[in-house]
């Protein structure tokens, strides 16, 4: 418990595929390998950023199982087992816990959303599997996960804290009584961090950039002072906006193929930024150092240089 929590830096680290469509594993470790080097603590297999809604479940544990095989001696591998089913969501937590990822992140049912109590004793049965991240992403589910939800479920042995989407204020409170938050919002981590006491971040633009997220989420940040890093975190705005102009994980997909990190390839419904979109992010991406950036190039690319698989 003690190395969940002290994670500061997770990635919700991106699923890319081969032009079959199939899970691009070579890729996959490669994005990985520029995660450890960048000093991020864990990562999230099978989030939003990752696609999980876009997984079968058997591509979800595979992936958690590689990823325990493969670098779990290197970052805490947390499984995004949570589902608006919680049969399902038990299902699948079991299964990750026995291939061997250190925790699980699990949501509140949504669509098909249920009561306050329905959500509590959601979020109790899948907790009693083993160590979680409650995730309260408000616009993708539709319904706040709120403190009176929350402060009960903090006693159980297994809860970790909160990856918290609904401002800093929310994570304020959190932490003045003793709740383990990290901010879900990479705009806002920066502050989240420094002024509001958060635990760290679990990030999407970490993925692009994981050495200067980094930077940001440290107390004490190597090389740099903390007005710094405040400077960094101004000038890293406009490309955090840019990263979510699109539903999550549209823009940063499209980043990483603008880099040349990953294979060209969106599994639909996803499709890649307009031009006009790619042309501003152009602007932010070449605007960072090619050594921060995870890839080789930054091009804009034309609309034809992008494929499609199901």
């Amino acid at each position: 418990m003690k190395r969940l929590k002290e994670a500061s830096l997770i990635t919700a680290v991106k699923t890319p595929y081969t032009d079959q469509g199939e899970v691009c594993l070579k890729t996959y470790d490669f994005l990985i390998e520029q995660q450890i080097a960048a000093g991020v603590d864990g990562i999230i297999v099978g989030g939003t950023t990752g696609e999980g809604h876009l997984l079968s479940w058997e591509e979800h544990l595979m992936l958690i199982a590689h990823c325990v095989n493969n670098f779990s001696d290197k970052l805490v591998i947390i499984g995004n087992t949570g589902s608006n089913n919680t049969r399902e969501a038990i299902k699948a937590t079991e299964n990750g816990f026995a291939i061997g990822m250190d925790a699980a992140l699990q949501i509140n049912p949504y669509y098909g959303r249920t009561s306050d109590k329905g959500v509590s004793e959601h979020f109790k049965r899948v907790l009693d599997i083993g160590p979680a991240y409650i995730y309260n992403v408000p616009s993708r589910t539709g319904q706040d996960i709120t403190p009176d939800i929350i402060e009960p479920l903090a006693s159980h042995e297994n809860f970790i804290g909160v990856k918290e989407c609904a401002g800093n204020d929310r994570i304020a409170y959190y932490e003045a009584k003793g709740i383990a938050c990290w901010s879900g919002n990479d705009d806002e981590s920066y502050v989240a961090r420094h002024t509001h006491g958060s635990h760290g971040v679990i990030s999407v633009t970490s993925n692009i950039i994981p050495g200067l997220m980094r930077q940001l989420m440290d107390k004490e940040p190597k090389g740099s002072t903390l007005a710094e890093t405040a400077k960094l975190n101004e000038d890293l705005q406009n490309l955090m906006s840019w990263l979510f102009c699109e539903p999550n994980p549209i823009a940063i997909n499209t980043a990483l193929m603008m880099t040349n990190a990953v294979p060209k390839i969106f599994r639909l419904p996803y499709q890649a930024l307009t031009l006009a979109q790619r042309q501003e992010g152009f602007e932010y991406l070449n605007a960072i150092s090619l050594n921060d950036l995870v890839g080789d190039s930054v091009a804009v690319l034309d609309d034809s240089d992008f494929n499609y698989c199901i």
